[in-house]
């Protein structure tokens, strides 16, 4: 039987945004293997469920950021062992660093496994900082010559990723997220106030949600100095999701007296349900490869009021199913929020709108993508 090896520099990614890629590859005859840092898992997975479905898992040792050399060194070898042991024939990688050292390991394990690398973003891109160009650009040309495939999932970084020199018969292609699961993430007015008691927000208020990691990229204080400005008792902010900024926001909140308004909920599996309580979906992100969060929204019905980036350009339509802003304005935010707030027509506009749009992104149409994306492998 053919293996695939599957890399992400963070524990719970296959199960969050990888549905696809294990379905496809199962139904073309590979064993799959994953390889991640387990320890520290940005997104909540079941081990045993994913055992179950005849993944066979690797923990390894690494680092989010690339210049840890002593850990992803240790990282790079554990991976060359796995490729080595295995007899892996395909190694499908993802996030910078996993990138990085899925790609190394591919070439210098010597087996020459066919190289697939999905970028969820490079951070090199229009507007990025210079350091970002000087550190990340060069490292993904040279990592380009180890490379069969690049999968982009946004038209900037596909025009970047198809200027490099890939190995030798090697090509760029463009995939729109992995995918909205349209079972979950659809309209469900009937439970509408029942969600909203359990949040606590009043039948009347408004409601914004954001879910996203907390941390400097996602921008939620942007959203948090608007309402902050704006003193609006009406307008109620729940912020999904866990991770570094946590103390840094909850002291914002605190010593802006915002608290009444305000509610961290921590991490949702249940995003489907929290979104049907909501008026808006804040989407600030100064940085997204894509942000398939806003899509889940959309598919929702929710209108979206996000940053512009080259990820929220694939399905923001501003003032058609949302309204764009700068994402380091906090004036323009403002302004957005009022405009839906005290404009219940115009929100309901956006909302069939936001629902039409989103099914130009499904599973189903990522699906197809994919399968069209592996069968080139076999080509």
């Amino acid at each position: 039987m053919k293996k695939a090896l599957i890399v992400s520099s963070t524990g719970g990614f296959l199960s969050q945004f990888l549905e696809n890629d294990v379905k496809v590859l199962q139904e073309k005859g590979y064993e799959i293997h994953y390889a991640s840092d387990f320890k520290n898992p940005v997104y909540e997975y079941d081990p045993e469920f994913l055992k179950g479905e005849g993944i066979a898992l690797w923990p390894i040792t690494l680092h989010k950021k690339p210049w840890h050399i002593i850990t992803n060194a240790k990282g790079l070898r554990q991976l060359i062992k796995i490729i080595k042991d295995e007899d892996i024939d395909l190694i499908h990688c993802h996030n910078p660093v996993g990138g990085m050292l899925g790609r190394l390991a591919g070439f210098l394990s010597g087996r020459n496994p066919y190289v697939i690398y999905t970028a969820h973003g490079f951070h090199f891109f229009k507007g990025a900082p210079l350091s970002y160009w000087l550190i990340f650009y060069p490292v993904e040309r040279f990592l380009a010559h180890f490379t069969d495939m690049i999968i982009t999932i946004n038209r900037e970084d596909y025009d970047r990723a198809s200027r490099f020199h890939l190995k030798k018969g090697g090509s760029v292609e463009l995939l729109h997220g992995v995918g909205l699961n349209t079972d979950r993430f659809h309209p469900r007015e009937s439970i509408r106030d029942e969600v909203r008691e359990e949040l606590g927000i009043p039948n009347k208020g408004f409601h914004i949600v954001t879910a996203a990691e907390l941390n400097t990229n996602k921008n939620q204080i942007v959203i948090l100095e608007a309402l902050n400005r704006l003193r609006d008792k009406d307008i109620y902010y729940s912020i999904c999701g866990r991770g570094g900024n946590k103390a840094f926001l909850e002291k914002f909140i605190d010593e802006n007296k915002l608290s009444s308004n305000v509610k961290l909920l921590g991490y949702r599996t249940d995003m489907e349900r929290v979104l049907q309580s909501a008026d808006v979906f804040a989407f600030p992100s100064k940085r997204e490869g894509f942000g398939m969060a806003a899509v889940e929204a959309l598919g929702c019905g929710v209108p979206v009021i996000a940053a512009d980036n080259r990820g929220t350009r694939e399905y923001m339509k501003n003032h058609e199913n949302g309204i764009v802003c700068a994402s380091d304005d906090v004036d323009e935010f403002m302004k957005a929020i009022i405009t839906l707030k005290n404009a219940s027509a115009l929100r309901r506009q956006y909302s069939d709108n936001a629902l039409r749009l989103s099914r130009d992104f499904t599973k189903e149409a990522a699906y197809m993508t994919m399968c069209r994306i592996y069968k080139k492998i076999e080509d």
